[in-house]
């Protein structure tokens, strides 16, 4: 049914994009209610209860209700709910009037409402932080309104708005073109098209076009390569062609990462072992005491104890801190669960300009074919940088700088007036602008990299005389080139074409026999940052690759001055005729990969990948877009154009590998915190289990009463809470980090007996010296009264004991160092764990301890339990090193 709506309300988007495709400006303005000048405020508030807001549906899973349910249908809520009906089942349906009670229920029932409601909340709290974070980095739209043209957030965005396009501009909604002027738009994200594809307003589509492909529409998702242009918006939000592809693919599943199936793999391996240990424990208590009733009770709450029902608070509580935590490194998570990935890295991809270098270009030198500087070169280059529509990079904004302190710009426009431009593209690696003087005399420049400015050339220009190309000319000016570029500066050609064809017609076709006239030469110094930067990551265990446009003797000459090994370049030619086998080769074993096109930086990407790597991505223009989506993390900056700030899962507040590298680090802590608490909990948990069969074997009652056992096990989870708190050794922030079940088991087979040693001591010592001290005799010995009391002793001292022992477990297995001595948590961590501790050895004392099942204990006891926790941290600490024999970590 919800498909069958979607592809109606589809169908009447299309029919109304078809019309207003071939209706007059004037027409398409009437028919929304607006005008050329925008809306009214009024009109704003109108259309927008009347068409929607300009936000696209990504399905429900951002809704309350839908985090509410999800916060409460876990594998371990449902498993607490279906216990806490056995539990009311056996304590109240089926046992006698007088005995009845529900507190064991309530209890299990308390622990849903605490994990569900936990987990709830840092559900909301990490979408608000989210939402809080992208106000920071918000992509904005030029709206005309009333006349006046400003910024407003995209969202704002409300059919009729008269929209200004420039290049880098993300189309903000489905728009029909009112003005447009050498306008190209990428269209990948909605028909996969690579190339950039004109837009021009006038041009009425035919009756068989696609409406894709109309020049007079632009649709929401793609975006401006180059040119300008004014549109009003004709349809926002999921009613856009993007918006319902969008609401298709949200119905589709969601990709798992490899940490959620981590979680999801741990989750059902601790249920299995309580839905093995559960049973037998209740097989063997109902045969050896004949009590089926008590054994069923008790089976029900060792589930309970063995249910980590806090993992998902836990996964999500880390998250969301880490998120705050890197936002105030200036570092912000668009996707939350980017925090892994990023954690994870073992491969950053970057380009060089703004990374490496300080990203502020200053022209050098404007050399004609003599190498000496002329004017006429650098009121070419004005010319051509400043009548392009493109997104002017920092070389346009060097050459419009120099022009303006060395020549008279304002007679150089007043002179020319731009009739068409032939933008940009990463394949000619060139552009072109179509000027005109006031005698009629038409100009083509043209500046681009230099071998492909060479190969659409013939002529060249010296000393004011035009002569043929030879190949001693070419050879002469490559070697120019060659000198500069080693002397750290890139360097671009210049070359123009007098009179050509008529305006409005020009094409690539038209960049042809061109003059060759001279060549700019840009510097682009290398941040006093970068070497100690690319130093840390490598000590972090990042892998840096250099995936620029550049040529090699530029690149070259800045990668030494960083420190990078440049003994082999690869350039993007080069990879295209290598075998899936050279290119995984080449990609693991070189660092610098220069003249690259955004499909040679994909194809890099995805080698990478399937090399094993976890590939970071970091780039800030157009051409970046692809890579960044083809990378685990696609990182970009505030000051990106739109497209890249979309593409990417992480946006940094300051262009600078220090940065990057703090919000790895950031992500190995939320990884390492996350792990402490299912090793830490699963060790403890299968610890528990060799404890419960023990006592259930030998001993004549319940070690401890149900209802005990549910208290400890909510005082431990409570006090976990604070885990996402702790810090990690500087150690392990050095190292990149993957989620791997594989340890997982060997983990638990290590450290949980090593915690039942001590539990077993402490049911000997309770059995055979505090109980018959106290009692005056053995637990045989005692009349009934005598034995009740006896075992409420004894399940007191076990809960006092079993409680310091599982909050000690989370220091001594926290970091591989001496815990208290060597190595301490964090304040928090410290204050919920002894706290913990304090809290369950007070209680027993306190007057409600009497209606729980304990018992009071000589205060002497307590020493006991000191010994039992120094004993207790020296076999970790010989176990741990044991263990650390065949791994290298220990979390």
């Amino acid at each position: 049914m919800l498909e069958k709506k979607r592809n109606g309300v589809m169908q009447q988007q299309i029919e109304k994009i078809k019309l207003y495709a071939h209706q007059s400006n004037e027409e398409v303005l009437s028919a929304l209610h607006t005008s050329s000048s925008g809306l009214s405020e009024e009109q704003v508030a109108n259309h927008q209860a009347q068409y929607g807001e300009n936000k696209v549906s990504h399905g429900n899973g951002d809704t309350k209700l839908k985090q509410f349910i999800e916060a409460f249908v876990t594998p371990f809520t449902v498993v607490l709910v279906v216990l806490a009906l056995a539990s009311f089942m056996t304590d109240w349906v089926f046992s006698a009037p007088q005995d009845r009670s529900v507190a064991t229920t309530v209890i299990m029932l308390l622990m849903v409402i605490i994990s569900g409601s936990m987990s709830f909340f840092q559900s909301r709290r990490s979408s608000n932080a989210v939402d809080s974070l992208m106000k920071m980095i918000q992509v904005t739209t030029n709206v005309i309104r009333q006349g006046k043209s400003f910024e407003i957030a995209t969202e704002k965005v409300v059919v009729g708005d008269i929209i200004s396009l420039s290049a880098g501009d993300m189309v903000p909604a489905d728009m029909r073109l009112l003005q447009t002027k050498d306008l190209f738009a990428s269209t990948s994200s909605l028909n996969g098209e690579s190339a950039p594809v004109e837009k021009i307003a006038t041009a009425k589509p035919k009756d068989n076009d696609d409406y894709l492909s109309y020049q007079n529409m632009v649709y929401s998702g793609t975006n401006i390569v180059s040119g300008s242009a004014i549109g009003v918006v004709v349809g926002v939000g999921s009613k856009t062609v993007f918006g319902q592809i969008a609401g298709e693919l949200s119905t589709k599943t969601k990709q798992v990462t490899a940490f959620d199936k981590g979680i999801q793999s741990t989750s059902w391996l601790l249920i299995r072992f309580m839905l093995v240990v559960a049973p037998l424990v209740f097989l063997i208590n109902g045969l050896l005491k004949g009590n089926w009733l008590d054994a069923l009770i008790f089976a029900i709450a060792t589930a309970v104890g063995l249910t980590p029902e806090m993992l998902p608070v836990i996964v999500t509580s880390n998250l969301v801190k880490g998120s705050v935590e890197m936002s105030k490194h200036g570092t912000i998570m668009k996707n939350i669960d980017a925090i892994q990935n990023l954690g994870s890295a073992t491969v950053l991809t970057t380009d060089k300009t703004g990374t490496l270098t300080q990203d502020k270009v200053v022209l050098e030198y404007h050399y004609d074919l003599n190498h000496t500087e002329q004017p006429k070169v650098l009121t070419y280059a004005y010319l051509n940088s400043y009548y392009q529509t493109g997104l002017k990079n920092l070389m346009d904004k060097a050459i419009i700088s120099e022009a303006g302190k060395e020549l008279d710009t304002d007679k150089i426009k007043s002179d020319y007036r731009k009739i068409d431009e032939i933008p940009f593209d990463f394949k000619r690696r060139r552009m072109s602008v179509v000027v005109e003087n006031g005698e009629d005399e038409r100009l083509l420049v043209t500046k681009g990299a230099a071998e492909e400015m060479l190969q659409v050339s013939r002529y060249y220009e010296l000393d004011g005389e035009v002569k043929e190309l030879d190949d001693t000319m070419r050879d002469k000016i490559l070697k120019q080139i060659e000198s500069l570029n080693e002397d750290g500066l890139r360097v671009i050609l210049l070359a123009y074409q007098k009179n050509p064809r008529p305006a409005g017609a020009f094409t690539v076709a038209d960049e042809r026999d061109l003059i060759i006239l001279g060549n700019l030469s840009f510097l682009d110094p290398p941040k006093e940052s970068t070497k100690q930067a690319l130093e840390q990551l490598k000590v972090d265990g990042i892998d840096v690759k250099i995936l620029t446009g550049d040529n090699e003797l530029i690149t070259r000459a800045v990668a030494k001055q960083v420190g990078l090994n440049v003994d082999k370049i690869y350039s993007g030619q080069e990879l295209e005729d290598k075998s899936t086998e050279e290119l995984a080769q080449i990609v693991e074993a070189h660092n610098i990969f220069v003249k690259l096109t955004p499909a040679h930086k994909s194809m890099i990407i995805r080698q990478l990948r399937a090399n094993g790597h976890t590939v970071a991505f970091m780039g800030d223009g157009i051409n970046d877009a692809p890579a960044m989506k083809e990378a685990d993390v696609g990182i970009s900056v505030d000051t990106a154009v739109d497209i890249a700030k979309e593409s990417a899962d992480v946006i940094l507040l300051k262009k600078d590998l220090k940065v990057l590298d703090t919000g790895v680090r950031l992500g190995r802590k939320v990884f390492g915190n996350t792990m402490k608490y299912i090793k830490m909990t699963s060790s403890s948990n299968f610890g528990n289990i060799f404890s419960v069969v023990f006592a259930s074997l030998f001993l004549p009652f319940l070690p401890m009463q149900p209802l005990q056992l549910l208290l400890l096990n909510m005082i431990y989870d409570i006090s976990c809470l604070a885990i996402p708190f702790d810090v990690m050794s500087e150690k392990y922030l050095e190292t990149p980090r993957h989620w791997s079940t594989k340890g997982l088991k060997k983990f638990m087979f290590y450290f949980g007996p090593t915690s039942s040693v001590f539990d077993i001591l402490t049911f000997a010592f309770l059995f055979f010296i505090l109980g018959p001290a106290m009692l005056g005799h053995t637990y045989f010995d005692l009349n009934q009264a005598q034995q009740l009391q006896f075992m409420m002793m004894f399940n007191t001292g076990w809960f006092i004991e079993s409680l310091w022992t599982q909050e000690m477990v989370i220091h001594a297995l926290r970091d591989k160092r001496i815990p208290f001595i060597q190595t301490k948590a964090s304040f928090p961590l410290m204050v919920s764990t002894i706290g913990a501790g304090i809290i369950g050895t007070v209680i027993p004392y306190l007057d409600f301890g009497k209606d729980l099942g304990f018992e009071l204990l000589p205060i002497s006891y307590l020493l006991f339990v000191i010994v039992m926790l120094v004993l207790y941290f020296v076999l970790v600490t010989i176990v741990k090193k044991r263990y650390l024999q065949h791994e290298d970590e220990l979390i």
